[in-house]
């Protein structure tokens, strides 16, 4: 009798790595401690209450690393096609939420899973982020005061309730970005409360899309059966100068500023609101005129913390020796041969082990005698955790952190406002996750500053932050009625606003300095009454204000209270990038406060036209997990991955704060960005790619732009095919005629690599992953050969016919060389180049963008690249050999590698060696060590294009398998589903998602020529889905009755051209008339059946406004 594992039987004590977060034993696992551990992991994991994906496995599958037969359960088959039901997390599942829900571009702020706002990263202080975060999801965490809170009087009885999880016994979640909705519910409370939050977010509208702004939209409901009276409040610390003012002298004000009706506003109008500005201003500086010589507090060059009392074991027996640091930290800068480092000073080997290690280092007590105290300081950026602190008088009064960075840099405390003072440093690692260490050096008390003065107004987090306050809606019983399943959460819609006179006008009571800063009792102390006058503290001092409305409420009764909180930090600061004007929203807003004024006057548009957009994108016949998961990495645009500079200029991290410049290699899996707001796609080639990135007397590209000065050939291959893309998601073919001549250059770059005109790519080839392969290289060659297919159709459209027609000859020579000499009988491979065998190369073995070619064509309508039965055979090899419903077995076996699978959730192996010429430590050859261990990971975006291609192919239950596998790693109860890790946090590879979606509706767009297609692969008898075009969206829909097939295209938003449209039918079918409706008027068109798809030919071009549908029915 075989012995059975259960589906989530395999253990974390497969990784031996202390990186993945399991805190197992890094050694072999003998075979009866492997069913030892597969009970407790199947424990585990059944709290969780995710769904059961694959199994009973045997021992002798796991043999196999990955079975062949996946086992998957037929009820999770079922649920990847079926519908099914929003996702609703509640506390405490939902506590590792973050949602972003600020401008794109415009900084970084979460919406945690109770409705409270973390992370607050939008003071432009540019912090690194690394793939810890998948094993180690960090908590939520604020480096301001800041939240909501309710005052209910009912029945002679008061409760205050904070709106978090804090404050009501049940809290749901549900994240449908760009929207996020919250619900508060305590059986004690006579109401209850649904938040609404969000950033504007319209699709093609990317000025509107991109303001510092979040709106939080609280509506409370009274369920009792008498009057209630109620007082929300939300409350916000100033926090202009975050990071500068402990260097620096000066004052934080708050002021309150009421804004009237604007003229010819009704009573009940938008555009009047109560705003709390946050500013700062610098205070005079008194130049010292005879400056004391320095005093050299600690060095740190002795052997042991003499005059220090430590705690805990992270800064072990003294300081370390720079030379004996682990050399994954690499030059940390320091002065002299030792220092401060609590990561290399704790036990343990690994990462994680030594990162999940605290402690303190209290110094002696000193007198304050000079005016600064300048330290060199690096590690992990959390506020309060991994930090060294000022102390005066038992309190610290001073705090700094590192920025995510192993390398010091230098930086001072301005301690002069306590001159003459006893006072102790504190250094402080108390973080266990991620980031979890703290590095101090050469701490001198001195009369100048670490690094020469920077102006107040300069610094990088000067600017202005508020909160605004705009009216009431109030809503009575009879006009609720019984909301649309699509409305379900939502605030806005059908329910009409009483005139004031029926409420009341609202009193707004506002607070500029609240004297305790607690939610929720701060917010209601009796001194914040009418205090509303400008109030001013010193950097050294907090200093909160706060906003309030009143309301009474009738039995189920209900009114809507909206705060908007919006920000301007203009002054982005990042290297190496020339003159690029700060952030664009600094050149469209004088401050916070006229970001609030434009959100309010334009409050109803906005608002109205995002929640269109929602619902448009959910009024979709598609799975609900599956619209969440393909939409969702959209969000990304909204943290510090990406930025758009005042001169017009989009740029990103791969993730936040890893790996400069763009990157070409990376950013071409990402499809959102270019359907969404292809102005800034189009910005990226023109002024990046083909811009500063771009030699003209090659046509070469670098991939970093400004930050190297190397060439990938997969980035190289892929701004060619983007840019076809941007031409497509264009009105006109302006963009494609001032751009082509730098586009044809670069693709003659390529075929000048092509030694042998065969197709094939020779040389050392750089790639994404890191490294220079050599030899013949299948994934490098298809993604060259769409690169030349692309050009063929750029080529002819830009009327170069000669070149057009040499580029088709390079593509059948090359598809022909590659299916002959790259195939295997079951999927392409590379032919090693014998004379570099110590460079990576997966050889032989299955790589996961083996025909990422192709998956590129699929994207822009250009056909196959290689024969279509290879490609397919390929497509079903990766499935066979590299997915994994488990990955424990395979990284057990191939340990190297980081973990964005963890053992007991399943995965696409990026590659497996199935062929005995060929394994991973061949493939490894000589490189280093990180950059092989790609090959054992699973990346996500990676993952989503194997998805997309598979769902393009007809593989449907492998596409979306692969995309679920994705989608169950990010369960809440995991980690956090809004920020897909891979080298870095929202990590831009993951935006490959929205390929899977354009796959999944088979959805083809070429603006110029007027064309809009689908081809929908689920359900395709009765099929919904949201579409973008160049200058417009909406909703595709078919009913494909086999005689009478039916069509619809509903513009929302914008407008749409068409000249022709394209519909994929039923095989049997093949109709021979056609009837086209636009707003009900006929529309002459003509019928064109190939290859499978019906083209509509409308007899001239056709312009579809918003709210029109053009109707289209074959007979």
């Amino acid at each position: 009798m075989k012995e059975l594992i259960q589906p989530a039987s395999v253990a974390a004590a497969y990784c031996g790595s202390a990186a993945c977060g399991c805190n197992f034993p890094a050694r072999a696992i003998a075979r009866r401690d492997f069913f030892k551990f597969a009970s407790f992991a199947a424990t585990g994991l059944a709290l969780s209450k995710l769904p059961v994906m694959a199994g009973p496995f045997t021992k002798e599958d796991f043999e196999k690393l990955v079975p062949a037969d996946k086992k998957l359960h037929p009820d999770w088959v079922k649920s990847l096609f079926e519908r099914g039901t929003r996702t609703v997390y509640r506390w405490p599942e939902s506590e590792k939420i973050g949602m972003p829900v600020g401008g794109i571009c415009a900084g970084q702020l979460y919406l945690g899973g109770d409705g409270k706002l973390w992370h607050w990263d939008i003071f432009n202080q540019v912090t690194g982020t690394n793939d810890a975060h998948y094993a180690h999801p960090p908590k939520p965490a604020s480096p301001l005061s800041q939240g909501f809170a309710l005052r209910v009087s009912a029945g002679g009885k008061s409760q205050v309730r904070a709106l978090d999880h804090s404050g009501w016994s049940e809290v749901t979640f549900n994240g449908e970005y760009p929207i996020g909705f919250v619900e508060y519910r305590d059986p004690e409370s006579p109401v209850g409360v649904a938040l609404e939050a969000f950033s504007p977010f319209i699709p093609l509208n990317t000025e509107d899309s991109a303001l510092p702004a979040t709106v939080l939209r609280f509506t409370v409901k009274n369920h009792s059966a008498e009057k209630v009276e109620a007082e929300l409040a939300g409350g916000l610390e100033n926090a202009v100068c975050l990071h500068s003012a402990p260097s620096s002298m000066g004052v934080r004000r708050n002021r309150i500023v009421r804004r009237s009706l604007a003229a010819g506003d009704q009573p009940a109008a938008v555009s009047g609101f109560t705003f709390l500005e946050c500013s700062a201003e610098a205070a005079p500086e008194k130049p010292r005129e005879t400056k004391r010589p320095d005093i050299v507090f600690d060095d740190f060059e002795k052997e042991t913390y003499e005059g220090w009392t430590t705690t805990g074991e992270a800064f072990g027996k003294g300081p370390v020796e720079q030379d004996k640091m682990p050399d994954y930290q690499g030059k940390v800068e320091a002065k002299g041969k030792r220092t401060v480092n609590s990561h290399a000073s704790a036990p343990g080997h690994e990462v994680g082990a030594r990162d999940s290690a605290t402690g303190t280092l209290t110094s002696r007590a000193f007198v304050l005698e000079r005016d600064y105290i300048t330290f060199l300081i690096g590690g992990g950026s959390h506020k309060g955790k991994t930090c060294v602190n000022l102390l005066v008088n038992g309190k610290t009064v001073l705090s700094a952190t590192g920025k995510n960075d192993n390398r010091m840099e230098p930086r001072s405390f301005d301690v002069r406002p306590w001159s003459g003072q006893l006072a102790k440093l504190q250094i402080v690692d108390n973080e266990k996750g991620s980031w979890g260490n703290i590095g101090i050096d050469d701490i001198v008390f001195s009369d100048d500053r670490r690094s020469p003065l920077v102006p107040l107004a300069e610094q990088p987090d000067f600017g202005t932050m508020g909160i605004a306050l705009l009216k009431s809606e109030i809503r009575n019983p009879k006009s609720e009625g019984n909301p649309k399943p699509e409305a379900r959460n939502r605030t806005a819609g059908a329910p009409k606003e009483n005139r004031p006179s029926d409420f009341g006008l609202p009193s707004d009571l506002a607070c500029t300095s609240l004297p305790e800063s607690h939610v929720p009792s701060g917010l209601f102390s009796p001194a914040t009454a009418g205090s509303d006058a400008p109030a001013s503290k010193p950097f050294t001092h907090s200093l909160t204000g706060s906003l309030t409305r009143a309301l009474a409420l009738a039995p189920g009764q209900s009114a809507t209270v909206t705060f908007v909180v919006t920000w301007h930090f203009p002054n982005i600061q990042l290297g190496g990038l020339g003159n690029y004007e700060g952030r664009w929203y600094g050149k469209k807003f004088a401050g916070a406060l006229a970001v609030a004024d434009y959100v309010a006057q334009h409050f109803d548009r906005l608002a109205t036209q995002t929640r269109l957009w929602h619902d448009t994108w959910y009024d979709s016949t598609l799975p609900y997990w599956f619209l969440d998961r393909t939409f969702l990495n959209t969000s990304i645009l909204a943290t510090n991955t990406c930025y758009w500079f005042g001169n017009g200029r989009f740029y990103a991290w791969e993730g936040v704060g890893c790996c400069a410049g763009t990157c070409t290699h990376v950013w071409h899996y990402a499809h959102a960005l270019a359907r969404l707001f292809p102005p800034l796609e189009r910005s990226l080639r023109e002024r990046v790619d083909y811009g500063v990135g771009f030699e003209p007397d090659t046509g070469r590209i670098r991939f970093r732009a400004e930050h190297n000065d190397h060439w990938a050939v997969d980035g190289q291959s892929g701004s060619i095919l983007r840019t076809w893309r941007e031409h497509q998601m264009s009105a006109d073919d302006a963009f494609l005629r001032r751009i082509w001549p730098r586009v044809k250059k670069s693709l003659e770059f390529l075929m000048g690599k092509d030694a042998g005109a065969d197709g094939i790519i020779d040389g050392p080839q750089h790639n994404t992953l890191d490294a220079d392969w050599w030899g013949e290289v299948a994934w490098l060659s298809g993604l060259y050969l769409a690169a030349v297919r692309a050009g063929e159709e750029m080529a002819r459209e830009a009327g170069e016919a000669g070149f057009a027609s040499t580029c088709r000859e390079i593509f059948e020579k090359g598809r022909r060389t590659v299916g002959e000499r790259l195939f295997n009988g079951e999927y392409f491979f590379n032919r090693v180049d014998t004379a570099h065998l110590e460079a990576i190369n997966s050889g032989t073995g299955c790589e996961i963008d083996q025909v990422f070619g192709d998956s590129w064509a699929w994207q822009v309508g250009l056909g196959h690249i290689l024969e279509p039965d290879k490609v397919r055979s390929a497509l079903r090899s990766l499935w066979r050999y590299n997915f994994a419903p488990d990955v424990g077995p395979y990284r057990n076996a191939h340990k190297p590698g980081r973990w964005y699978a963890m053992p007991g959730e399943a995965g696409l192996l990026m590659c497996t060696f199935p062929r005995a010429d060929w394994d991973y430590t061949k493939a490894a050859g000589q490189g280093p060590n990180w950059a092989a261990g790609y090959f054992n990971e699973c990346m996500n975006g990676f993952e989503y294009q194997a998805a997309g291609h598979a769902i393009w192919e007809g593989m449907l239950l492998e596409g979306l398998a692969i995309t679920r596998a994705v989608h169950d790693r990010y369960h809440a109860a995991r980690r956090n589903p809004w920020n897909e890790v891979e080298c870095g946090d929202h990590y831009a590879r993951s935006m490959a998602s929205y390929g899977v979606f354009l796959a999944a509706c088979g959805y083809e767009h070429h603006g110029p020529k007027g064309r809009l297609g689908f081809a929908p692969r689920l359900t395709p008898g009765d099929f919904r889905c949201a579409f973008t075009t160049a200058e417009g969206w909406g909703t595709y829909s078919q009913k494909s009755e086999i005689r009478n097939p039916k069509s619809e295209i509903h513009v929302r938003w914008g407008l749409l051209r068409l000249r022709t449209v394209s519909l994929a039918l039923q095989p049997e079918f093949r109709p021979a008339k056609v009837t086209v409706t636009v707003a009900g008027i006929p529309v002459p068109a003509a019928l064109v059946v190939k290859d499978g798809k019906t083209e509509i030919q409308l007899g001239e071009e056709t312009v579809m406004k918003e709210g029109e549908k053009m109707e289209v029915e074959l007979a």
